[in-house]
């Protein structure tokens, strides 16, 4: 082998050591034992909240086991692939030679995946998220902004095969969004989307101007953990104000014929939330409650990190600043301004392909926290 693919390999060898010790494969084989042993249990579902919990911690520590076991396969099956095309002649070598530097290259891109993943070691990383997306200045072409990043979300969950519950679609009059809540449940969903929160600017031509032309607009993401029962995160009765309408925009049958919408207001705060998307005025109120404890929680962390004078670990993209910039006209480019990560290829960003720029950011985060 060339001298530069042995010190790649031997690079890339470093690095996944780097990422099975900080995993402890071991305890994560220990882990799944003992899940196992749980989910086998027939009176698990008894409770059916701690079951979901433990089914969905076994999956992920399964994931990741099965994950790091095939990086570390590939890694060691690359030395004979390059074996296999020195053995080879002339035009043959040289093509066996291509796609063991393609795998390489692929393994490369993947164990740094991986690496990403080690650095989320926050207080809530490990959470479910939860995402708000407001339109923000540009009128009708922000509404429209903001149900494209919705569905840029949706469809990044969808590749990783995450699930997403919707809370509340606030649609606007003409096109597109006013606002949208929903979940993404998955293992570490919360750190991982951390890092896209603050205002996101789409530059394009305008499809609602007759005169086509050029228009800039605005929406902002709000990312914060799903609560769980240990936040201990009260909210007595009398500090939530309950109103019930009709929900509006489309939906299926029932939907928009019953006072099924909540909106809770939480007085001391004047924190609002709705929820309109269930059929059922209960389970919108227990989802609408669920956002509510989120958006206190954050708040309470908020004013933790201000008394102990933390505010520069905060994400570095904090509500309300620009963070992204997607460009469709006069050219093709997606940029992250925070760490000038840039892509050239708007469709495949706005169809969900953000890895990159989440990857770059949580790195990019890393940095400014060990600075601070």
């Amino acid at each position: 082998m060339h001298p530069d693919v042995i010190a790649d390999l031997a690079v890339l060898d470093t690095t996944l050591k780097t990422v099975e010790s900080v995993l402890d494969v071991e305890e994560l084989r220990r882990r799944i034992d003992e899940l196992e042993h749980q989910a086998a249990d027939p009176e698990l579902w008894n409770n059916q909240d701690h079951a979901q919990q433990v089914t969905s911690e076994l999956s992920h520590a399964q994931s990741e086991l099965r994950r790091v076991q095939d990086l570390r396969q590939r890694l060691e099956d690359l030395p004979v692939l390059y074996e296999l095309a020195e053995a080879e002649e002339d035009a043959a070598a040289a093509e066996a030679t291509a796609d063991a530097d393609a795998e390489r290259a692929a393994l490369r891109e993947d164990i740094e995946a991986m690496e990403v993943r080690t650095l989320l070691s926050g207080e809530y990383d490990k959470r479910d998220a939860l995402v708000n997306i407001r339109s923000g200045a540009g009128g009708v072409d922000a509404a429209d902004w903001a149900m494209m990043l919705m569905r840029m979300y949706i469809r990044w969950a969808e590749r990783h095969k995450y699930t997403v519950e919707v809370y509340d679609t606030s649609y606007a009059e003409e096109a597109g969004l006013k606002s949208a809540t929903f979940a993404v449940k998955a293992p570490y969903a919360y750190g991982t989307l951390s890092i896209e929160m603050g205002t996101h600017r789409l530059v394009r031509i305008s499809p609602f101007d007759n005169q086509g032309r050029r228009q800039t607009s605005f929406a902002e993401v709000e990312v914060l953990p799903v609560v769980e029962t240990t936040d201990h995160i009260e909210i007595p009765e009398g500090e939530v104000r309950v109103d019930v309408y009709r929900s509006s925009g489309p939906g299926g049958q029932s939907v928009n014929t019953t006072d099924s919408a909540v909106r809770l207001t939480h007085i001391p705060t004047g924190i609002v939330v709705t929820c309109q998307n269930e059929k059922s005025q209960l389970q919108n109120k227990i989802s609408a409650m669920r956002v509510l404890q989120a958006k206190l929680l954050e708040r309470k962390r908020q004013e933790e990190r201000a008394q102990m004078d933390a505010l520069k670990t905060n994400e570095g993209a904090s509500w309300g600043n620009q963070m992204r910039s997607y460009v469709l006209h006069p050219y093709q480019m997606v940029k992250d301004l925070r760490t000038n990560h840039e892509v050239n290829n708007p469709s495949a960003v706005l169809d969900g392909d953000i890895d990159g720029f989440i990857e770059s950011g949580i790195r990019w985060r890393m940095r400014e926290q060990a600075e601070a």
